[in-house]
């Protein structure tokens, strides 16, 4: 497995190597002594999936502390735009993001850890993503930051008029209100 940075170090793409033939393919999409290496003390404790259709966006969602959640996400079928914006104030790269194409082709998986919001949009016909979580899901945790905050710049590659954004989505706050990662 191939592990790839980004311009934000704490964020990280896995690349495994594919072995395919007429047949099919066979990946190792996760390894413990990989995790071990790069992510260390990391343990894995819930797995999630969903299915979207084009023009789905999700989030920026986070968890606020002591319940954040680092995550490995992954498309299975399909293809996303996957974002990881950092939200630690007083980081070096406070309030930049990074944004990766994740798809059933490319086989990537990205490292979004703790005092990140993570968000995607679907770019092909459905989506279905699956991640996995350092942390379990808290609703009274629950935070997140609007999609198209003008101070995050993020180019989402979807048409304004084709936008789906669940009732959540739609009411998050700005960036600029976000400050439980002190």
């Amino acid at each position: 497995m191939k592990v790839i940075k980004t311009t934000i170090p704490e964020v990280l793409i896995f690349e495994p190597t594919v072995h395919g033939d007429e047949r099919g393919y066979f990946l190792e999409y996760f390894r413990q002594e990989t995790l071990d290496q790069y992510l260390p003390g990391t343990t894995f404790v819930q797995g999630n999936e969903s299915k979207s259709s084009y023009g789905v966006i999700r989030g920026l969602h986070f968890q606020k502390p002591p319940y954040a959640q680092g995550k490995l996400v992954r498309v299975i079928v399909g293809e996303v735009l996957d974002v990881a914006v950092d939200i630690r104030i007083g980081s070096p790269t406070y309030g930049k993001h990074v944004a990766v194409i994740l798809s059933e082709e490319n086989k990537r998986q990205l490292w979004i850890p703790r005092g990140f919001a993570h968000g995607f949009a679907v770019i092909s016909d459905e989506a279905i993503f699956a991640y996995k979580c350092d942390n379990y899901y808290n609703q009274q945790a629950d935070g997140g930051i609007r999609f198209d905050d003008p101070a995050l710049n993020i180019q989402w590659p979807i048409a304004e008029k084709d936008i789906s954004l669940s009732g959540k989505d739609q009411k998050q706050s700005a960036f600029h209100e976000v400050t439980c990662f002190q």
